[in-house]
C-alpha cells in the first residue's frame, strides 16, 4: 500500500507550489493529461493550462506531458513548448526511466502529477521519483479508468481509515 501514498496532495495542478518544489530542487514535471491537465473530453489546451506551462517552463522547469494515451491525442498540446510522451504506459517503469536517462534527470529532480493512484502514483513511486496527486477534473473517465475508480475508493477509504490520505486533506 505504500506505493500508493503521494509525496504530496493537491486540490488541481492550479494549486500546486511550483516555486516550492522549484525550491526543493525539482527540474522535471510530468503531468498525466487527461483529467489532470484537461478534462477527459477536452480536445484542446485551455487558457488557463498554456499559461500555466508558460509560466512553468519561465521558472525553468522542463514540462513534459507523460500520458497513457495514444499520440493523436496529445496533438493540440504539441505547441504548448512542452514534450509529449504519448503512450506511456503507467505504472509500468520503462519509459519513467526512459525519461530519467534521456534528460539525464536524477529521481529526486523529477516529479509526476496525476489524478489516479494506480498509474500515476504508483508508477512515479516504484521508480522512486517524487509523486503528486491531484484531484480528477471531471467525473467522466475512460471505462478502464472507471474501474480503476472503484478500487481507488477502497483504497483511499483503507488509508483514512489509518489517517495516511484523507480525500480533501490536501498537504504538500
Amino acid at each position: 500500500m505504500n506505493l500508493l501514498i503521494p509525496d504530496m496532495y493537491q486540490e488541481s495542478i492550479y494549486t500546486i507550489d511550483y516555486k516550492g518544489l522549484k525550491k526543493k530542487k525539482i527540474k522535471c514535471l510530468l503531468f498525466d493529461l487527461d483529467n489532470t491537465c484537461v478534462g477527459y473530453h477536452e480536445k484542446n489546451p485551455t487558457k488557463e493550462l498554456k499559461k500555466l506551462f508558460k509560466n512553468l517552463n519561465q521558472l525553468g522547469f522542463k514540462v513534459i506531458i507523460f500520458s497513457n494515451a495514444l499520440p493523436r491525442r496529445l496533438v493540440p498540446f504539441e505547441n504548448l513548448g512542452v514534450v509529449c510522451h504519448p503512450s506511456s504506459k503507467k505504472p509500468f517503469s520503462r519509459n519513467f526511466k526512459k525519461v530519467l536517462r534521456k534528460y539525464q534527470f536524477q529521481k529526486k529532480e523529477v516529479c509526476i502529477i496525476g489524478d489516479q493512484l494506480f498509474t500515476d502514483i504508483y508508477g512515479g513511486n516504484k521508480v522512486g521519483i517524487i509523486t503528486c496527486l491531484v484531484n480528477p477534473m471531471t467525473k467522466e473517465d475512460f471505462i478502464l479508468t472507471k474501474i480503476f475508480r472503484i478500487m481507488e475508493g477502497y483504497f483511499f477509504k483503507k488509508m483514512n481509515k489509518k489517517e495516511i490520505l484523507k480525500k480533501g486533506e490536501y498537504y504538500e
